[in-house]
């Protein structure tokens, strides 16, 4: 069975609505250069988001891997939707081929609060991640492992507005902190009784924005850290080929038993 690398270099990107940032990390999640960001282009076409992230690159260079999150919905690498981008200029875009083909390395995309969620979770029962920035973003893991990806972002929470539009940074602008506290207070009630985490952590620009007392299982934590899922990213990918081959050559013994 092929060994797991734990010495290759990650270029770790996150794509966000007003910037792109990136860094390259060690398979233990630490950071081996500087944390570097360009402003997200407009229109954030995929062909103008990735001149940017090659720029990026130019600037961080001698990684292996690379893993990238992504504010919207993902599957198996190919974008579904991307509300806060538009969904119109991704949909069915494979990202995790095209980083590959820009960038000559292998590729990785996820949710970009499944990659802050990798990032910061202890690995202890059911935690729950979300984002509070340009649009709401989230995810869920239990013992350490993503469950299959929502968005809970588009799922209604009043009679006419989703969870983006109810405590977007649009929305905190439109209406002020003060409401939009009362709204957040409502949010996370809500999030308790459908989820019961464990531990809740909330990231994002507008995280600061939060002044009432948060529960003993709450906390703000940095964007910044956000980005250091990528090495959980890759770690569990390795840790799943590596199952993979070990299945196969399992099996492709008990045939030759069996010849």
């Amino acid at each position: 069975m092929t060994e797991i690398p734990n010495d290759q270099k990650i270029l770790s990107i996150d794509i966000g609505g007003s910037h792109i940032k990136a860094t390259v990390l060690n398979m233990q999640g630490s950071f081996l250069q500087s944390y570097e960001r360009l402003p997200t282009p407009s229109p954030p076409t995929p062909e103008k988001v990735l001149d940017v992230i090659k720029q990026l690159a130019q600037k961080l260079p001698g990684f292996d891997k690379i893993a990238a999150g992504f504010p919207g919905f993902i599957k198996e690498g190919i974008v579904k939707t991307a509300p806060n981008l538009g969904t119109d200029l991704w949909a069915d875009f494979n990202l995790s081929k095209n980083l590959e083909e820009a960038l000559c390395k292998p590729a990785l995309a996820i949710n970009d609060a499944d990659l802050q969620g990798l990032s910061v979770v202890k690995g202890k029962g059911v935690e729950m991640m979300i984002t509070l920035g340009t649009g709401f973003g989230s995810a869920v893991l239990n013992n350490g492992i993503l469950i299959p990806h929502l968005e809970i972002a588009h799922h209604p929470i009043s009679k006419n507005k989703d969870y983006d539009q109810y405590i977007g940074e649009k929305e905190l602008l439109r209406i002020g902190e003060k409401k939009w506290n009362k709204r957040m207070k409502k949010v996370i009630e809500i999030l308790k009784v459908v989820y019961n985490y464990d531990y809740l952590y909330i990231s994002g620009g507008c995280a600061q924005k939060i002044k009432f007392e948060l529960d003993k299982n709450i906390s703000i934590v940095g964007n910044k850290d956000g980005i250091k899922g990528g090495a959980k990213l890759w770690e569990q990918k390795d840790k799943e080929n590596a199952l993979k081959e070990k299945l196969v050559d399992e099996s492709n013994n008990i045939e030759n038993l069996i010849v």
